[in-house]
C-alpha cells in the first residue's frame, strides 16, 4: 500500500493533485485545506497517503498534514462516510473544527456541509464522539469572535468560498489589524484580498 508520496507537483485544483514521482503521475484525492496549503505547480511535495482498495479502482487520499489524514481515517469507519464524503466533510470544515463539532454534538455545525444531512450528523456524533480524544484541539482565537467575524465568514461563503478558506482570510486580516475584528466593511474588504 502506498502511505507516503513525494515528487514534483505537476496539476493541482481543488480537489485534486497530480504528484510525479521516479517518472510516474499519481492521481491524489484532496481536500481544500490541503490543495490551499500546496506549493505551486513544479515544486516539490510529499503528501500522506490513504491507499482505498475497491473491486474496480485504486484510489489515493493525499494529506499535508497528518492529523487531517487519520482524521479521515476514523470518518470513514462511520457506517454511510466514504473516502469521498470524507474528503467534502475536511473541505467543509478544518480537522480541528469537525473534531470540536464531534466532540459538542454539534449537528447544526456539521448539517452545514454539503452531503451531511441530520441523520449522518447524528450517526457522526454517536460513532465517533468518544474515539477522538488523542486529537488536540486549539481553542478559536479570541480575536475570530463575534458579529462582525460571522456575518463576513457567512458573507464570504455565500459568495461561494470554501469555509475553511474563509476562515483563514479572515483570521490573517484579524491578525493584521485587530481594530477590523469589529468592523464589517474593512474586514470584509481586507479578506477578499486575502482569498484571491
Amino acid at each position: 500500500m502506498i502511505a507516503h508520496l513525494r515528487g514534483k507537483l505537476i496539476h493541482k485544483e481543488p480537489g485534486q493533485a497530480i504528484v510525479e514521482a521516479a517518472g510516474v503521475g499519481y492521481d491524489v484525492a484532496i481536500s481544500i485545506p490541503t490543495f490551499t496549503a500546496l506549493p505551486s505547480r513544479g515544486a516539490e511535495v510529499a503528501l500522506h497517503i490513504h491507499t482505498q482498495v475497491s473491486e474496480d479502482q485504486l484510489a489515493l487520499f493525499g494529506f499535508l498534514d497528518r492529523e487531517e489524514k487519520r482524521l479521515f481515517e476514523r470518518l470513514i469507519t462511520v457506517s454511510g462516510v466514504g473516502p469521498k464524503l470524507a474528503i467534502k466533510i475536511l473541505s467543509g470544515l478544518s480537522s480541528e473544527r469537525t473534531v470540536q463539532a464531534i466532540r459538542a454534538q454539534d449537528h447544526a455545525q456539521l448539517t452545514r456541509i454539503p452531503g451531511v444531512g441530520k441523520k449522518l450528523a447524528e450517526r457522526l456524533v454517536v460513532e465517533l464522539k468518544d474515539k477522538l480524544d488523542d486529537f488536540a484541539v486549539a481553542p478559536a482565537p479570541a480575536a475570530a469572535q463575534g458579529p462582525a467575524v460571522e456575518d463576513v465568514l457567512s458573507a464570504l461563503t455565500n459568495l461561494g468560498y470554501q469555509r475553511p478558506a474563509a476562515e483563514k482570510a479572515i483570521a490573517q486580516s484579524i491578525a493584521r489589524e485587530k481594530s477590523l475584528a469589529a468592523d464589517f466593511d474593512g474586514l470584509f474588504r481586507a479578506a477578499l484580498k486575502v482569498i484571491r
